[in-house]
């Protein structure tokens, strides 16, 4: 059974920084296109960044610059570095793991999902 777990999500001034975990189980992360969306409140769920199985990371030009996704194989885990966090960073984070190496924003593409993990900047 797959299981895709976040972790790290919590209450954050604008400005700190805030390091997501998504522990994966039943699938090894090095064989999949691992992404981050996210849904804020009254919107639709949005892209946030992605890294293929070669490493390619590709960014939402909203975080780009101050998000970076990363992966370690040992721990079979991606993270999402969060810095200089702002109030429209405010959603639920979610992970999603695709067998299709062209998944990118499309969430269709994507085969398992975690459950999310709440994020929140005050100003």
């Amino acid at each position: 059974q797959v299981r895709l777990v976040e972790t790290g999500g919590g209450l954050v001034q604008a400005g700190g920084s805030l390091r997501l975990s998504c522990a994966a189980s039943g699938l090894t992360i090095s064989s999949y296109t691992m992404t981050w969306f996210r849904r804020a409140p009254g919107k639709e769920r949005e892209f946030v960044a992605t890294i293929t199985r070669i490493s390619i990371t590709t960014y939402a030009d909203s975080v780009k610059g101050r998000f970076t996704i990363s992966r370690d194989y040992a721990k079979n885990t991606v993270y999402l570095q969060m810095n200089i966090l702002q109030p429209e960073d405010t959603a639920v984070y979610y992970c999603a793991a695709a067998r299709r190496y062209s998944a990118g924003a499309s969430e269709d593409r994507y085969d398992y999902w975690g459950q999310g993990t709440q994020v929140t900047v005050s100003s």
